[in-house]
């Protein structure tokens, strides 16, 4: 895809790009189900949650309530040890809560019979919960274990080994609505997991990316993935921009903290490095005032209509460093793959220009715009070089220099109810020049298609690790469809 005004790529010059987002508010485009926001959603503040906002899950084990005698986990599997096993679960259980902020309410009996199953659901039909935790602690409990996972209410389901074949699950472990982890892995990690499932679908419901683009004001939602866009003229960035003092002791601070960081620096001069300083406060200044946590923009236009000096490259890479959906282009799909990879993963993902290599059958992914905390939020960042934005060859760029043999996922939203997903490992950066392309160039062996041509997709992030079953978990749990680049 051609980012040039000049190009003829249909639609009467408009690119593919600019005529989705020309017919947005048509209704449904590419896939999107927009609607119009409600009063309260327009207006909802996106600050610090209070405990009494966090998403909630209700937690209930199940098991005979005396010894019992063949069946597994073990013959006459002793009721102390089990107690013990129950115990060890509900501090687990209630640590994960604390670090995630979600709040739990564990039933201090388990549920025995069919009498506390019924009351147990009721009691979840009634209040509406953000999940239900369910741990079975012995086979015979699965019709009780399906009997609840048809609540209505995102089910998390930990089989520990010993407590079911593979003919119990099969049809539950893909049911909607569903995360089953069977494992015997003690720690209840996959419970954990499940939990970060149900705070990233709070803290995306509770989100608002600011879109500017066009001269138009308005509220939308993308349903069923239930993020909120506002959108803003663009005008609004280079009045912003004009607003930030270049002398500003945190603009400067940011400036220095580059510079030092960075391996090398090679096109931008001291000027270049402030002005791209000042656009990530101008995107700071417009998200603070308009209640939102991510930033997206048609920052392309900007740059060829000279109305900033300074495309917004570097700001969107602090952006997506410190967990904020920074995103080229007011690509609303990229928006949506960024805010819950930033969410559900605690790192940055890496949109990119695809290219197929074909002589070596690979996968080539180049851009201007690359976090550098790709490891995660709380390890170190990937070493980088300052340059130019490839294309105008002015502002700042991070050339992010990618590990070979690093696993990757490949994820990008196609309309907010579906993912393609798929995964490759990191053969090799490339450098502009010699190589054409964008600044962070990454080369992928991929897991598929046979023909790397037939890849689907258009600014697909890359994700260090294999997050692919993560990603189909959050899809089956929420309603949107998953399938393979």
């Amino acid at each position: 895809m051609c980012h040039h005004q000049s190009c003829s790529c249909g639609g009467g010059g408009l690119s593919r790009r600019e005529l989705l987002l020309t017919a947005a508010g048509a209704g449904v485009v590419g896939g999107y189900v927009l609607r119009e926001a409600t009063a309260a959603e327009a207006s909802e503040p996106i600050d610090a949650e209070p405990r009494e906002k966090w998403p909630d899950v209700r937690v209930a084990f199940l098991r005979p309530k005396d010894k019992y005698w063949l069946g597994w986990p073990g013959t006459a599997w002793d009721v102390g040890a089990c107690q013990e096993y129950m115990k060890k679960g509900k501090a687990l259980i209630a640590k994960f809560g604390e670090e995630l902020k979600v709040r739990v309410d564990i039933e201090p009996e388990p549920l025995y019979d069919e009498a506390a199953v019924n009351a147990f659901l009721a009691k979840i039909k009634q209040t509406k919960p953000g999940g239900v935790i369910l741990m079975p602690l012995h086979m015979n409990q699965w019709a009780s274990v399906n009997k609840l996972a048809g609540s209505g209410r995102p089910t998390i389901i930990f089989a520990p080994l010993g407590t079911c074949f593979t003919g119990h699950i099969q049809q539950v472990s893909k049911q909607p609505g569903v995360y089953l982890a069977s494992s015997a892995d003690f720690e209840l990690n996959p419970i954990r997991y499940g939990m970060k499932m149900i705070r990233t679908e709070h803290d995306v419901r509770r989100s608002r990316i600011a879109v500017l683009r066009g001269s138009e004001t308005k509220d939308q939602v993308l349903e069923p993935f239930g993020l909120k866009l506002r959108y803003l003229p663009r005008a609004r960035f280079p009045e912003a921009f004009k607003k930030i003092d270049a002398k500003d002791p945190k603009v400067v601070a940011m400036a220095d903290d580059y510079q030092k960081r960075a391996a090398k620096i090679v096109e931008p001069k001291r000027e270049d490095i402030i002005n791209a300083s000042r656009n990530y406060y101008a995107c700071l200044d417009i998200m603070k005032a308009e209640q939102c946590n991510g930033f997206t923009m048609d920052c392309l236009g900007l740059v060829m209509a000279r109305e900033i000096p300074c495309p917004p490259c570097m700001a969107y890479a602090k952006l997506l460093d410190v967990g904020i959906p920074g995103v080229c282009e007011a690509d609303i799909n990229a928006v949506m793959s960024h805010m819950l990879c930033c969410k559900l993963l605690d790192r940055p993902g890496f949109q990119q220009d695809p290219v197929p290599e074909t002589v070596h059958n690979t996968f080539i992914g180049a851009h201007c715009v690359c976090g550098t905390k790709l490891n995660g939020y709380d390890k170190p960042s990937e070493k980088f070089i300052l340059r130019s934005h490839s294309e105008s060859d002015i502002g700042v760029s991070l050339q992010v220099i990618w590990r070979p043999e690093q696993e990757v996922t490949v994820m990008q939203f196609a309309g907010p109810g579906k993912m393609m997903l798929g995964k490759g490992k990191v053969l090799r950066n490339f450098d502009t020049p010699p190589a054409g392309g964008c600044r962070t160039s990454v080369e992928l062996a991929i897991d598929g298609p046979v023909d790397t041509r037939d890849t689907k997709g258009f600014h697909q992030l890359f994700i260090y690790g294999d997050h692919v079953r993560d990603f189909q978990a959050y899809g089956q749990m929420f309603g949107i469809a998953t399938e393979h680049v």
